[in-house]
């Protein structure tokens, strides 16, 4: 998202995103401003889990955790496997899974008053 400065072209300035990619990190972050999918997220960001595992973890109920995951997958933040009768869930790529370590990173130095980065 970097561009050529048009005076001299030698430095470089940030471009602003587009409409689309507006619309998609909105979505992004829509989905995950809910507590329970963000837990859910944070787990999956570390391997894959099944439905009983996630709802046993978080402490919420399968249908709730299935209905969650649904959102989550329709939103493209999350990417299933088949294995046997079970269907594991997990985050979908690296950029996902920094999202969420960012964004609880980001907590930590909130809750814990530490010192924030430049």
């Amino acid at each position: 998202m970097y561009a050529r400065d048009n005076d001299s072209g030698a430095h470089l300035v940030q471009e602003q995103p587009t409409p689309a990619q507006v619309s998609s990190a909105v979505d992004a972050f829509r989905m995950l401003s809910d507590a329970t999918r963000l837990r859910l997220m944070w787990l999956l960001s570390s391997g894959e889990l099944d439905v009983t595992s996630l709802a046993r973890a978080v402490g919420v109920p399968r249908p709730s955790v299935s209905q969650h995951l649904a959102k989550l997958r329709l939103a493209g933040l999350v990417t299933t496997r088949r294995d046997g009768r079970r269907v594991l869930y997990r985050a979908r790529d690296s950029h996902v899974r920094a999202l969420i370590a960012e964004a609880l990173s980001h907590a930590d130095h909130e809750v814990f008053h530490l010192p924030r980065h430049d």
